[in-house]
């Protein structure tokens, strides 16, 4: 059952939302989670996710229509496809790697489920940081500006 916003509603003009809108409910995030993985095929996209199989179409269709993912047939007959992430997609490894840290800090701080090696040979641990000054984004952002903002 869908909640109607109250009448005086005037949501903030907002990233955030509007990225939600596209992948803010489960099973979008574990889709990608699994291109992420390497896993291709819907096959192996359901089983690992647990989606239904009418919920993971909607999902794909709607990761495609958004530019998030891209398909490819691989077999005629029957048609099936596999799929990949676009670039839109790949750049939403970050926000998977933060999700993923912050599960393990404040979920399952005692077995966290995967642990990824970076490149440089140790256990990776994710950080947002200022592409300027590479401190911390959330200690240094501190003045904002544009059309989403409002008086408190």
């Amino acid at each position: 059952m869908m909640t109607m916003p109250p009448k005086d509603a005037d949501p903030r003009p907002c990233s955030i939302a509007d990225t939600l809108d596209l992948i803010g409910e489960r099973w979008s995030v574990l889709v990608v989670r699994e291109l992420f993985h390497g896993v291709r095929r819907f096959d192996g996209i359901a089983r690992n996710t647990g989606a239904s199989r009418d919920i993971l179409t909607a999902r794909l269709r709607k990761l495609e229509r958004s530019g998030i993912i891209h398909r490819e047939q691989y077999s005629d007959r029957p048609a099936r496809y596999e799929y990949h992430l676009t670039e839109a997609g790949q750049e939403l490894g970050d926000v998977l790697l933060m999700l993923l840290k912050w599960g393990d800090r404040h979920i399952n701080q005692d077995d966290p489920p995967v642990v990824f090696t970076h490149s440089c040979g140790v256990d990776l641990v994710p950080e947002v940081v200022c592409a300027a000054c590479g401190e911390p984004a959330r200690q240094g952002a501190s003045a904002a500006r544009g059309r989403g903002i409002r008086p408190a």
